[in-house]
């Protein structure tokens, strides 16, 4: 796996798996630093590692079923 933004809070894997987790459907971002407190960089402006960050923490979320329970 490409560690482009590795998976620190905000970063690509990150928000991956967060929109996964709460079942969003897949749209490649990331926050410069923290997550809603810093600037959103949206898949128009990533690198391919940096969507491939992306797209593995979603995937990697959805193997392992972990989604909100909002019962």
């Amino acid at each position: 796996m490409s560690l482009g933004h590795g998976k620190r809070h905000g970063g690509a894997y990150d928000r991956g798996g967060a929109d996964s987790y709460y079942g969003r459907p897949p749209d490649p971002h990331y926050y410069v630093q923290g997550t809603r407190t810093s600037p959103r960089v949206d898949k128009s402006r990533m690198s391919p590692a940096q969507v491939k960050d992306y797209y593995q923490g979603y995937n990697d979320n959805e193997e392992r079923g972990d989604h909100k329970d909002w019962g």
